[in-house]
């Protein structure tokens, strides 16, 4: 068997940009995984969207997080997927089922790694460390699956610490294992439309893993 091959920063980019295409339209399709931001529309302006994790900082919650969205359950059935799991050196986690404990997930809540790398992004983008953009937005992975209320309030603290900076976020893109939450934080946009829920079903989670997978095999 070849040697495990890690899923860097660029597999879970490109895992954002194939689900932003297939959830929400060609707009998202012209979208080239770059640096500062991490994709970016091939003009270099029209969009930029930064992409994160928030999570334990830790190997099981890479792997954990990694399971969720590659659709296979926590003990693969199908030999296939089992295999190329392996492939990858993520066996430990995925083949065992290892989930996170309850008090660890209270703990890892929206309260510290969501806010945390919100805080941080939203600094970023005030000092101008992405440059000039015309829509700008934060895509975060989240290992927790929130529900509307959580996604809610992860929306209003980043409307909040934005709101005197002048360069702001426009869309904030959380993606749980279950749904991919679009947030509109645009001024002046009525309350019950600022956020639609999109669900991924464990078949979409399959399709785009697989299709991350491929693309990170070409750039190699």
């Amino acid at each position: 068997m070849a040697a495990p091959r890690p899923f860097g920063t660029c597999f879970f980019e490109q895992y954002a940009q194939i689900t932003l295409s297939a959830l929400l339209g060609a707009e998202f399709d012209c979208l080239v995984n770059r640096d500062r931001p991490d994709l970016q529309s091939v003009d270099g302006h029209s969009i930029e969207i930064e992409v994160t994790r928030a999570m334990e900082e830790s190997r099981r919650a890479e792997e954990a997080l990694l399971r969720d969205i590659s659709g296979v359950t926590p003990a693969p059935k199908e030999e296939k997927d089992l295999e190329q799991i392996l492939e990858y050196g993520y066996a430990y986690g995925l083949e065992q089922g290892k989930y996170i404990g309850v008090k660890e997930l209270s703990y890892w809540s929206m309260a510290l790694p969501l806010r945390r790398i919100i805080e941080s992004k939203v600094s970023k983008v005030g000092n101008g460390f992405y440059g000039s953009f015309d829509r700008m937005g934060l895509y975060v992975f989240s290992r927790e699956n929130l529900g509307e209320a959580e996604a809610i309030k992860a929306m209003n603290y980043t409307l909040s610490i934005q709101r005197l900076q002048d360069n702001r976020y426009n869309r904030l893109y959380i993606a749980d294992v279950d749904d991919l939450f679009v947030c509109n934080l645009d001024e002046g946009i009525r309350e019950s439309f600022r956020l639609v829920r999109y669900p991924i079903s464990q078949e979409n989670r399959r399709a785009f893993f697989s299709e991350a997978i491929r693309r990170q095999n070409e750039s190699e």
